[in-house]
Formats: C-alpha cells, structure tokens, sequence
C-alpha cells in the first residue's frame, strides 16, 4: 500500500479541516461526568446505542457521589442493552470511588491521572480531553483506524502506534482532525459499501478500498 507524502497529508488536512470545522461527539452529555461515562460506555458500543442508555443512567445517578455508591445490580440492568455490561457497570463505580479517593470528587483532566480510573485507557482519556478541552490530541478508533490506513496515513498494525503516526504526521489541529476522521468513517468512508462515488471529498487521495481492523 502507498503511503501518502508530505504534500498530499497536508492537503488531507485542510480538507478535513474545512469540512468538519465545528465537528464534536455526537454521544450527549452535558458535564465532564456525563461525557467520561458516555465515553467509556462508547467502547465497542454505538453512539446511537450509549444516547439511549445514558438518559436514564444520569437521572438516577447525578453525579460522581451517587454513583460511587450505586447498586452494582442497578447499574447493569441499566446498561444491560451496551456491549460488555457487566465489566462495565463494575468500571463506573469504581471509576466513581476513585475520583472521589484520589481526586476529591473532581473528575481530572489530565492522561496521566484519568488512566489510572478503572475502564479508562488512553484513547477513552484523549477523547474526553479532546473533546471537554479542545486538546491538541488523536484517539483511535475503528473508523479513525480505517479511514488513516486508507488514505495512506499509517501503515500501523495498532490503533497505538496509528495514534502516533498520525500525531507526528498531522502535529496541529488534532482535536478537530480526530472527530473529523470519526464523522468521516462513520457516514462516508464505511467500512461496508464506502460512499466513494458520491460523497467522498478525499477520493483522489485514497490508496485502497480495503476494509482495515484494528489490530
């Protein structure tokens, strides 16, 4: 597969730019909170399906206190509908319990301390700083993984190592450039009956229709 060069990477980007300048998460919330519970929910999940989930969920629990203390139960039958539910009610409360712990009930806004909440890595922290705090960060996910090796932007085997080569490569305008790609992946570049012919503004940059998973 080609890889795409110095002039055509920086012509991708202002493309994405100009197309997805205002682009944000399409997972509702409405605090830091609501965002890293949606987030976390969001892994392997659509955000269709965490939108639905989580009205619910943040009525009952409104905060970091009150989840700290929920009924692990309650928790999983409220969520029941996401991807791996169960590991995942466990991940909230004790991400609840630790910011009230370690971070006297303020969620952090920083990688090094939100990876240490239970249920959070790398890419659920950068996305939630990109997201609540515009910050000059990339996060990997499938569509982001699909679209990068497509439009011969890595060549990576893991969303990690795609995250890094797209950082050196696009270096500014992260923030914008990742809910660009994801938007991107998700309504046009497909992985399934990709809309080359007719929606797609990057066509001419496009190195193969080769649907990427990541590793």
């Amino acid at each position: 597969m080609k890889i795409a060069t110095k002039i055509e990477i920086t012509e991708i980007k202002n493309l994405f730019i100009k197309n997805y300048a205002n682009a944000v998460t399409e997972l509702n919330y409405k605090n830091l909170y609501e965002l890293i519970i949606a987030v976390m929910l969001s892994a392997q999940c659509t955000d269709k399906r965490v939108n639905i989930i989580t009205p619910a969920l943040f009525k009952k629990y409104t905060s970091v206190q009150t989840l700290a203390k929920a009924d692990l139960d309650d928790v999983k039958e409220i969520i029941k509908s996401c991807s791996f539910f169960n590991n995942k009610a466990k991940n909230l409360i004790k991400m609840a319990n630790t910011v009230i712990q370690n971070f006297g009930g303020e969620i952090p806004l920083n990688e090094k301390d939100l990876i240490t909440l239970a249920g959070v890595g790398q890419k659920t922290a950068h996305v939630v700083m990109i997201e609540y705090a515009g910050a000059n960060l990339m996060a990997v996910d499938t569509h982001v993984f699909r679209v990068a090796h497509r439009l011969g932007l890595s060549s990576a085997k893991t969303a990690t190592k795609t995250e890094e080569e797209l950082t050196k490569k696009f270096k500014t305008d992260l923030h914008i450039l990742h809910q660009a790609m994801v938007l991107f992946g998700r309504y046009i570049c497909k992985a399934i009956n990709p809309k080359c012919e007719t929606d797609c503004f990057l066509k001419e940059y496009c190195k193969t229709k080769k649907s990427f998973k990541v590793g």
